[in-house]
């Protein structure tokens, strides 16, 4: 049974309410990219949950004693023994949000012509990667890439592909493996604690670094306390630490599961990749103690490491992921089970059967769900995955639309509402025509690319 939420509402914002002809001019001016709709138009905003919790009494008060000392604050102190405690990482290196620590960590770790696996890629994570000449290989279990598979860790790497893939280019050829918890474009989909020490185990024996991405390493340990046979009388604080204790590092965006606006860092256990840390920070993003953020920020983010692993927060926050998914589901619209720990994923393959992946079937139902109920979502699908070296799209095997739930933001009566407007959407998805772009950047094109509706056509059967 589901309790109330453990937190009150002290302060409260005024959503837009819009008529549907103005969403229908408000997503052409945006060239049909959920992404750049000025938020004055959006009702309920499920773009992402990077940066937009509501923060709590406890990080805005310790927000107004914020060191804002260039060198040497205090705050940065206070951040260190936040992710001390928390994660067992003795070192940390500020930036200004999670992929700044990417853009670090790839200068540092990868040269030209290296291999990065990693449970399935993340836009960001990979573009930093190749940007730095690494390539990317995909060592997810295959569970992960079916939206119907119902494996309660498809997050899980596939020590079979690892290890082969050591076999075919060499140990030393292998920056790193990036492991991510939880896996976004999987559907928020957890990795156990069995799997982590399998591949810890497989990077000993080889001499490979262990990193991982993560950003929502609170909701994955959410899964390993319901789910792993051993660890459903463990807290989730005790099952991060001992996550994290078969990593070598991490990079963290704050905006998630350090439940901050603002912030992301660094952290690791090798004294050396400090230092490289230490210097390249200072060129791209600030001095080390401050990383691009304000003494602020760092403060903000020292409490809301703490408060993510409460467990109470976190059965409440998948709790509402779940209520929202249920519906959906109950009504037989197509999502990815099981439903995953920050959003609730729609299979906009089946969503819209009628389309080809080349139509850019999420793409054009996110704006359909924005111009029927003023629900803004986004795209996980083609248009994130980009383009080959070779121009041509890659096709990857899920094309998904994320509803994404900012954490402490909405009640349930706004999951009712979207619930709703998606429901309503199914009953009429024939109608729903493909897009193509009229612009496109030449890297994370998901941002800022422009579309037009392609030609309705409606099934005669």
């Amino acid at each position: 049974m589901r309790t109330g939420e453990p937190f009150r509402i002290k302060m409260v914002e005024p959503l837009p309410i819009t008529t549907r002809a103005q969403r229908e001019e408000a997503i052409a001016a945006a060239g049909y990219n959920t992404f750049l709709l000025p938020s004055g138009v959006v009702g309920i905003d499920l773009l992402t949950d990077s940066g937009t919790t509501a923060m709590s009494d406890r990080q805005w008060s310790a927000m107004m004693l914020g060191d804002e000392a260039y060198a040497g604050a205090r705050s940065f102190d206070h951040l260190v023994t936040a992710v001390q405690d928390t994660y067992g990482f003795p070192y940390v290196v500020p930036t200004h949000q999670g992929r700044g620590a990417e853009h670090l960590i790839s200068r540092i770790l990868i040269s030209p012509g290296q291999y990065v696996p990693g449970n399935m890629y993340f836009t960001t994570t990979r573009a930093h990667q190749e940007l730095a000449g690494g390539t990317f290989v995909d060592v997810v279990i295959d569970e992960a890439h079916d939206p119907a598979a119902l494996h309660p860790f498809k997050g899980n790497v596939d020590i079979a592909k690892f290890e082969r893939l050591i076999a075919d280019v060499g140990a030393d050829q292998i920056a790193y493996i990036n492991v991510a918890l939880t896996v976004n474009l999987a559907g928020g989909q957890p990795v156990s604690m069995a799997n982590l020490r399998a591949v810890r185990e497989v990077c000993d024996r080889h001499g490979i670094l262990m990193w991982s991405d993560a950003t929502r390493l609170a909701e994955n340990a959410f899964f390993i306390q319901e789910r792993e046979p051993g660890y459903a009388e463990t807290s989730c604080a005790d099952i991060v630490r001992e996550m994290l204790s078969h990593f070598d590092g991490l990079t963290m965006s704050g905006k998630k599961d350090a439940m901050v606006n603002i912030g992301g860092f660094l952290a690791m256990r090798s004294a050396d990749i400090l230092t490289k840390a230490r210097e390249l920070v200072v060129l791209f993003e600030g001095m080390p103690t401050y990383g691009g953020l304000a003494g602020r920020d760092l403060e903000a983010m020292a409490v809301g490491l703490r408060e993510a692993v409460d467990d109470h927060y976190l059965a409440n926050r998948i709790g509402q992921v779940r209520y929202l998914g249920e519906q959906l589901a109950e009504a037989g619209v197509p999502i990815v089970q099981p439903i995953g720990g920050h959003a609730v994923f729609l299979d906009a393959a089946a969503f819209l059967a009628h389309l080809s992946q080349d139509d850019l079937p999420a793409q054009a139902l996110a704006a359909a769900l924005y111009v029927e109920s003023g629900v803004r979502s986004m795209e996980r699908g083609i248009v994130s995955a980009g383009r080959n070296p070779d121009g041509t799209n890659r096709h990857p095997k899920l094309e998904l639309v994320r509803l994404t739930i900012p954490r402490r933001v909405y009640t349930d009566r706004h999951m009712d509402a979207v619930a709703d407007a998606v429901i309503e959407l199914w009953h009429r998805r024939h109608r729903i025509p493909g897009l193509r772009f009229t612009y496109e950047p030449s890297t994370l094109r998901f941002f800022t690319s422009r579309f037009e509706p392609l030609p309705v056509t409606v099934p005669t059967h």
